[in-house]
C-alpha cells in the first residue's frame, strides 16, 4: 500500500472499487429498480436512484430502503405504484414523497425538489423542480448528489461526488453558504457525516458553518437532536464533536461540550476535561461488546458525564483543583440539556444517573466496601449497572499504566463480588424480606405512611445485612416499631 493511501480518511475509496461496488449492488436490487423504472419510463417520466443510496453503494454498503427521485408528482408517482407495490402510503406526501413496500425492499419515490427555506422558518418553502440535474444542485453534498438514472443504469454526477468520495472530502454542490442557507440543520449533518464516514469537510464548508452557527436557532430541537443521536452513534464521534466545537455550533446546541474546553483536569492528566471527555467517548466505544453494540445511552453518558466540572471547579492554596460534587451539578445540568433538546423521559433518565454515578465506584478503594456496599451500589444503578462497569472503566485515562492497571484489577474485583452476590441473593431484585401484606398483618395496621416507613426500613436491613428469615425479619420489624413510640 502506498503512502498516499496510508492518508486516506477512514471512508475513501478507490474509483474502481467504487464502480465495482455499485455494479453490484444494482445486480442486486435490479428486480425493484428494473421494472420500476420501465413503468415510470412508459408513462414518459424519469426515475433515478439517487443521494445516500449512490453514495453508499459506492462505499460497498447495502440497503434495502431505497430513495429514488423522479419528474413525476405524487399523485402521478401513486398511480404508477398502484398494482406494482404490496402497499403504499402518502405521509410525505405534502414534501413530495410517496412510500412503498415490494418484498424486502421498502421504496420511497419524491418528485424532483427546488424548495429552499425563508430566512425566518423552521420549515421549508416546497417546490417542485423539473430536472435531475436541478434536484441533484440542491442537495446537502456532492456525495450525496450523484445518481443512477434507471432502468438504463447512467451514472449522473455533475458536482464531481465520485471524486470527493474517493478523496473523502465533504464538500456542498454550489456555495456551502447558500446550502447552509437554504436548510441551516445542514451544518449539523456535516458534522454527522464527518463522524459517520471518517471524511474530512472542505475549508470552505467549515468557514460557512463558522460564520453562520447562529442559524440553527430556526432549525427544532427535535431535528437538531435527531443529528446529534446520529452523530454520537457513527463509527468517528470524535471528528464530528469537534468540528461542532471549533465551529461554533456545539455553544448553541450543546453547550456544555465546549465549556469543558476551559477546564483543566486535576490530574493533568490531558490539557483539558474536554480532551478528557472525549477520550472517556471513544474508550467506552471501546467497551460497547459489554452491551451488545453501538449504544446510544453510554456514549452520551460518556459525553457528559463531567459536565459539572465548571460550576464546580474550585482552587485550593496548594495549587491543586477540586471538583467536589460535580457528578450531581452534572447530573442535574444533564437533565436539563436533554429535556431542551427534546429526548424521550426514559433516554433522559438514564444518561442523567449515569452521570449521577460515575465517581461512585471510587470510593471503594482497594476493595474495602462492605457487601452492604456493594448491594447498595447495585441497587442505585438498577437497570444501568452494565452501562455504569463500561463508564467507570472508560472513565480511566490515565497515561499512568501501573496505576490503570491497578485499577482495573480493583474494578474487576468489584464486579466479581457482584456477580457473586447476585448469585446468592439476586440483587437485581433486591426487596425486604417481608412485603406489605405482611407487614400490615404483623403491626395491625391499615394501608398508609406508616407501612411504607416499615418497608424502608426491611429493605436497609436487607441491604445491610443480607436475606433474612421470616422470624428474623418479623423480630426486628417488631423491635422497629416499638421504637417508633
Amino acid at each position: 500500500m502506498s503512502d498516499a493511501a496510508d492518508r486516506r480518511p477512514p471512508g475513501s475509496v478507490r474509483l474502481a472499487d467504487a464502480q465495482r461496488d455499485v455494479a453490484a449492488e444494482l445486480d442486486r436490487i435490479a428486480p425493484v429498480i428494473d421494472e420500476l423504472g420501465a413503468r415510470f419510463a412508459a408513462a414518459g417520466h424519469e426515475l433515478a436512484l439517487v443521494g445516500g443510496q449512490v453514495r453508499d453503494a459506492m462505499l460497498g454498503r447495502r440497503h434495502n430502503d431505497l430513495d429514488l427521485t423522479t419528474s413525476a408528482r405524487p399523485d402521478e408517482i401513486e398511480r404508477l405504484l398502484a398494482g406494482w407495490a404490496d402497499n403504499t402510503w402518502d405521509v410525505g406526501r405534502a414534501f413530495g414523497t410517496i412510500g412503498s413496500r415490494k418484498g424486502s425492499f421498502q421504496v420511497e419515490i419524491t418528485t424532483y425538489r427546488s424548495d429552499r427555506y425563508d430566512p425566518a422558518s423552521r420549515k421549508p418553502d416546497v417546490d417542485f423542480g423539473d430536472s435531475l440535474e436541478g434536484d441533484l444542485g440542491r442537495r446537502d453534498f456532492t456525495v450525496n448528489a450523484m445518481a443512477v438514472r434507471v432502468p438504463s443504469r447512467e451514472f449522473v454526477d455533475p458536482y464531481g461526488g465520485v471524486v470527493d468520495l474517493a478523496h473523502g472530502l465533504l464538500r456542498t454542490p454550489g456555495r456551502p453558504e447558500d446550502s447552509f442557507s437554504d436548510d441551516p440543520l445542514r451544518m449539523m449533518r456535516a458534522a454527522r457525516f464527518a463522524a459517520q464516514l471518517g471524511f474530512e469537510v472542505d475549508p470552505a464548508v467549515v468557514e460557512a458553518m463558522t460564520a453562520m452557527a447562529g442559524r440553527i436557532s430556526i432549525i427544532s430541537a427535535e431535528r437538531v437532536r435527531d443529528e446529534l443521536v446520529k452523530l454520537v452513534l457513527s463509527p468517528y464521534p470524535r471528528r464530528g464533536l469537534t468540528l461542532l466545537v471549533e465551529t461554533g455550533l456545539a455553544a448553541l446546541v450543546i453547550p456544555e461540550l465546549p465549556a469543558l474546553a476551559l477546564e483543566r483536569d486535576e490530574h493533568h492528566r490531558h490539557k483539558d476535561v474536554y480532551e478528557h471527555t472525549l477520550t472517556v467517548l471513544e474508550q467506552s466505544i471501546e467497551l460497547e461488546d459489554r452491551l451488545g453494540g453501538p449504544d446510544f445511552v453510554s456514549r452520551f453518558a460518556a459525553l457528559m458525564h463531567d459536565v459539572g466540572k465548571p460550576r464546580t471547579r474550585r482552587f485550593l492554596p496548594d495549587g491543586t483543583v477540586t471538583f467536589h460534587h460535580h457528578d450531581v451539578v452534572g447530573a442535574k445540568l444533564t437533565r436539563k440539556r436533554m429535556q431542551a433538546l427534546r429526548f424521550p423521559g426514559d433516554d433522559t433518565d438514564a444518561v442523567s444517573k449515569l452521570v449521577e454515578l460515575h465517581l461512585r465506584f471510587h470510593g471503594y478503594g482497594s476493595g474495602q466496601w462492605t457487601d452492604s456496599a456493594v448491594r447498595r451500589y447495585v441497587r442505585d444503578a438498577g437497570d444501568q449497572l452494565d452501562r455504569l462497569h463500561v463508564l467507570t472503566r472508560a472513565d480511566c485515562t490515565t497515561r499512568n499504566q501501573r496505576k490503570a492497571e491497578r485499577l482495573r484489577r480493583t474494578y474487576d474485583e468489584l464486579e466479581a463480588r457482584i456477580e457473586r452476590l447476585s448469585e446468592e441473593e439476586e440483587l437485581a431484585a433486591i426487596r425486604p424480606d417481608l412485603d406489605g401484606t405482611q407487614i400490615m398483618e404483623i403491626l395491625g395496621i391499615p394501608p398508609g405512611p406508616q407501612v411504607g416507613a416499615a418497608y424502608r426500613f426491611l429493605l436497609e436491613r436487607r441491604l445491610d445485612e443480607g436475606p433474612q428469615s421470616y422470624d428474623d425479619a418479623k423480630a426486628a420489624l417488631l423491635t422497629w416499631w416499638a421504637d417508633q413510640g
